[in-house]
């Protein structure tokens, strides 16, 4: 049989139609499709696929089976190594993990080894209804600080082999970025809400609405009885550029614009928290989070979406898809292109909607490239002279997040790096006894699988230090 040279196109909302709305962009494999696509896997023997997924998925394995049409026998093959297939199927980079090491890509285009993992999911979602069964108690108690990708990996992972795990979250629901950060219309929150039931099913006690570091702090969950901590917290704290005018009204750091958006439902008619009305918006950045929040604000009913960034479109750090979908939907691309300032005015008597924000412009200069820097990306260097204003209504601060020093703050012998980073070993151990960390909280904001594959690796140093007391 010959094997079809491309992947199988994802079915997808058109585009001038899905830009007004926040339902899912994506609308899944067919079972017809998956298991053509499924037919396009080699079974490779050295399985360079598994190699490049952080949580060491069997893929081969759970192709197989999508081959032979056991949906849900792929299912369990996938969650023996990863507790969010339907999260990981939507949002992981596969394009730079485990598809870029597939041998048919050497040739042709890789498997869509993503798509499948999605539709694999959702099959199972769609279909199969008993609870997992809950095992039976070792008798060890952990905590957990965060219910993001990492925490919740940590876990699972861990209430699998019998321990007894509480989740304390600081956000009155649980998800972490998945909820938080990642918009409605490319993680549907249900798909968040039924993977974190799954692990309650498994017997994880999650705590809403518990700031570790203020309602209570790590010691004093091992005064309770714990005998392991994973501070799973995050990248919480935003970063910014540090230019005249960030001050004004109307400027948002991307995290508090999504969190309104997809946590606090921003976008409904009449909302407890709103963001923006119509106007026009500048989004700085590059990343998947810029694309997220340029995206969010078309759906908001902004007559013009920019994305300003100061390298060029080779250099754009964000998943190729999404850079794809923003263009489709009207996305506006100032590439080579850097903020200075930003304008705006202070008028207490102002009569806008204040929902306008005081902004006036963004005042920005234009760029070009030069030496590469340590990263071996080419330097972006200004152009004198070459300064002009952008006619915007709302910025959006879209450059990166940093780990909040909650935790370092509230727990003595923490250590951290230069970045605020908890500093870990290679079993995702601290410099306390005790406490593990992984995920954004030791590495700075990254992808959901890498903070996955943390969380899982921190499950196995407790599990190892643990059966030795």
């Amino acid at each position: 049989m010959s094997i079809h040279h491309k992947k199988h196109e994802m079915p997808s909302q058109e585009a001038q139609v899905r830009a007004h709305n926040f339902q899912e962009v994506a609308l899944g494999y067919t079972p017809e499709i998956a298991l053509e696509e499924a037919h396009r896997c080699l079974n490779c023997k050295d399985r360079p696929c598994v190699s490049g997924c952080p949580v060491n998925i069997a893929i081969p394995d759970f192709i197989a089976k999508v081959r032979e049409g056991d949906f849900e026998g792929a299912y369990q093959i996938i969650t023996k190594s990863s507790s969010l297939p339907a999260v990981c199927g939507r949002v992981c980079p596969q394009e730079t993990q485990c598809e870029s090491k597939c041998n048919l890509g050497l040739k042709f285009e890789p498997v869509a080894i993503g798509r499948l993992e999605r539709f694999v999911a959702d099959w199972h979602n769609a279909n199969v209804h008993h609870p997992a069964v809950k095992p039976a108690s070792n008798g060890h108690k952990v905590a957990v600080v965060g219910a993001g990708p990492s925490g919740l990996t940590c876990a699972g992972d861990l209430a699998k082999k019998g321990y007894q795990v509480s989740i304390f979250e600081a956000l009155h629901t649980s998800g972490g970025v998945l909820v938080y950060g990642i918009p409605e219309f490319r993680l549907p929150k249900d798909i968040v809400a039924k993977e974190v039931e799954g692990l309650k099913q498994l017997g994880v006690d999650v705590e809403t609405n518990v700031v570790i570091g203020k309602t209570l702090t790590i010691d004093e969950l091992f005064e309770d009885g714990y005998e392991a901590v994973f501070v799973g917290s995050g990248a919480g704290l935003p970063n910014f550029m540090n230019i005249p005018g960030e001050g004004y009204k109307g400027v948002y750091s991307a995290n508090e614009f999504l969190t309104r958006s997809n946590l606090m439902k921003a976008y409904n008619n009449d909302p407890v928290t709103p963001i923006m009305k119509g106007g026009k918006v500048a989004v700085v950045g590059g990343g998947n989070v810029a694309m997220d929040a340029a995206r969010t604000a078309l759906r908001l009913g902004a007559e013009h979406v920019y994305i300003v960034y100061r390298r060029s479109m080779e250099e754009l750090p964000a998943r190729k898809e999404e850079v794809e979908h923003a263009i489709e939907e009207g996305i506006d691309f100032r590439l080579l292109q850097n903020p200075v300032e930003v304008l705006g005015y202070e008028n207490p008597d102002d009569r806008r909607d204040p929902r306008n924000g005081f902004v006036t412009g963004l005042r920005c200069i234009k760029m070009e490239l030069g030496e590469p820097d340590a990263k071996g990306r080419r330097r972006p260097v200004p152009i004198l002279g070459s300064e002009f204003v952008l006619d915007v209504d709302t910025v959006v601060i879209a450059i990166g997040t940093s780990p909040n020093p909650l935790i370092k703050s509230t727990t003595k012998g923490l250590e951290v790096n230069n970045h605020g980073g908890i500093i870990v070993n290679e079993d995702g151990l601290t410099s306390r006894e005790g406490i593990y960390a992984g995920g954004d909280a030791v590495t700075g904001a990254a992808t959901v699988i890498s903070a996955m594959g943390a969380g899982k690796l921190a499950a196995k140093g407790i599990d190892e230090y643990l059966s030795k007391k």
